[in-house]
């Protein structure tokens, strides 16, 4: 009994999937156009599909009938944007011809109409309404804000005629205006021993610059190299300056602890009874422990300003700091009152620090992530 339950459910499954593909369902539904493509790929696979046989006529005239009624209710709207509707609609019609005109199966079911010059008439019609208003936002001294909206007019036109006109190049163009124009000062260091290091600091925001040059659609970065090549004018400067660093400075520490080892050790022999015996006890020593800390720390001003009213917009004080540390020891008396980190220690030596340009570039890291990481939020908002 389980067993011819369980074939009977398999059954129904199979069954309800089948119809479902055959587009069965979306037919019933109302789903015609879904019906249609659905149909078409059970008749590829199976031209026998007895389901797929019934549904392929009926959906595609029901499609048919309601896309045509679609169509000539968008052209009598007084909408705008109404020509995509009605692009949308022929594009729906057409994508049901070719598929049906590639299976044989569903060719002897189906005579599909073509609709490719109403399709290109609805499409020059939405791309010259797009085109025609994103043009009109663009005369004059247009705002940012109208730049943008023409930018998404011209996009739009070039995702469904994207050889329309100029319509890329009047895309730039708005791209261009509606955007926020920044250079990037870099901080300048006036010493000879840190330059290189300081180069390393402004390659890696050079680097983040390249990397997020536009960090969103209407923010574009700029160095004032690249600034004064193509005679900008900016919108908004970020001036970098270290206003404060020191590098290099160096404390020692020494501590001197009497030690006694936790368990009794062999400490010699003693003669009992004419034979020779360990004799145990506890040992002691004397561990003098060094710690070298070189410290390099630093604060870096960024500075966010209107380049046309000198307005300070945004000022922020970022520190930095680094702390480089080496650790030693040695010991008077029984290594064996030592446990095993401090034996670890008395293996270390003294060692010297990392050059200063490389204490300079170590403490600089933290900075450089606080400064993209704020340009970002600050302009999350633009």
């Amino acid at each position: 009994m389980k067993k011819l339950l369980k074939h009977l459910v398999i059954g129904f499954i199979l069954f309800t999937v089948s119809c479902s593909k055959s587009g069965t369902k979306a037919l019933e539904k109302g789903n015609y156009y879904e019906a249609v493509l659905q149909a078409v790929e059970k008749l590829k696979k199976d031209t026998d599909n007895s389901k797929a046989i019934e549904v392929l006529p009926a959906a595609y005239k029901n499609a048919q009938s309601e896309f045509l009624r679609d169509i000539d209710r968008s052209q009598n709207a007084n909408q705008q944007f109404r020509w995509e509707s009605v692009l949308d609609y022929y594009t729906k019609l057409n994508k049901m011809q070719d598929a049906i005109e590639h299976c044989t199966a569903c060719r002897r079911l189906v005579s599909p109409q073509t609709y490719f010059k109403e399709a290109e008439d609805a499409r020059d019609n939405a791309a010259a309404e797009r085109y025609a208003l994103g043009t009109d936002l663009l005369k004059g001294r247009p705002t940012k804000e109208n730049a943008r909206i023409a930018y998404d007019n011209f996009e739009k036109i070039t995702i469904f005629a994207p050889n329309y006109k100029d319509a890329r190049n009047r895309l730039e163009d708005a791209l261009n205006i509606g955007s926020y124009h920044v250079v990037v000062e870099q901080p300048k260091v006036n010493s000879r021993l840190y330059q290189y290091s300081n180069e390393y600091f402004q390659g890696k925001v050079d680097e983040f610059l390249r990397t997020n040059r536009r960090m969103n659609k209407f923010i574009r970065f700029y160095s004032p190299e690249e600034a004064k090549t193509v005679k900008l004018t900016p919108d908004q400067v970020v001036r970098l300056e270290f206003i404060d660093f020191v590098v290099g400075e160096t404390s020692i520490q020494t501590d001197r602890q009497n030690v006694t080892s936790k368990d009794s050790v062999k400490t010699g022999e003693a003669t009992l009874n004419g034979k020779k015996v360990p004799v145990y006890g506890k040992v002691n020593a004397q561990i003098i422990k060094s710690r070298k800390a070189v410290r390099s720390r630093g604060i870096l001003s960024m500075e966010i300003y209107d380049f046309q009213t000198n307005k300070v917009l945004s000022r922020e004080e970022i520190p930095g700091e680094f702390t480089w540390v080496n650790e030693w020891a040695s010991f008077n008396g029984d290594e064996r009152a030592l446990n095993s980190m401090e034996l670890n220690m008395t293996r270390n030596r003294e060692q010297l620090p990392p050059p200063p340009q490389q204490l300079f570039i170590e403490f600089t890291k933290p900075i450089y992530d606080q400064v993209t990481s704020r340009i970002k939020r600050f302009y999350e908002k633009y």
